[in-house]
């Protein structure tokens, strides 16, 4: 059974959406449903740092022994922050997907709205 907390939002898609000390920035990343999906992950591509992101649309992508996934952004805003822990250790992603496996974070010009709560992503997961 994957883990969902209940303080993080979700989408469709697995991603995790947390709000972060600063008003109006999200930190993000992918479900431990999906992280066990894909397998061992080997490799992250993330948008860069002041690029513009769009909601539901394509963003990045996860490479794991298995497959390539593709990454959408859970919410529009611009990204501010990325993880480069992952540069050198992509299976940070496995081993703690809430934690130290987040991927960006994103400004966003209001609070997220549409996303999923830990109870109606745990419904899509079962």
């Amino acid at each position: 059974m994957s883990q969902i907390p209940a303080d993080l939002q979700y989408t469709k898609e697995h991603e995790w959406v947390a709000p972060t000390s600063t008003p109006l920035r999200i930190r993000m990343g992918i479900t431990d449903y999906a992280q066990g999906a894909l397998g061992d992950i080997v490799y992250v591509q993330m948008p860069k740092v002041g690029e513009a992101v769009t909601a539901d649309k394509v963003c990045g992508e996860v490479e794991s022994t298995k497959s390539v996934s593709e990454i959408f952004a859970p919410v529009s805003g611009t990204v501010v922050a990325i993880n480069s822990d992952l540069d050198n250790a992509p299976e940070l992603i496995n081993s703690d997907p809430y934690g130290a496996g987040w991927l960006v974070e994103i400004e966003v010009p209001q609070e997220p709205q549409g996303l999923l709560s830990a109870a109606q992503y745990g419904e899509i997961t079962a």
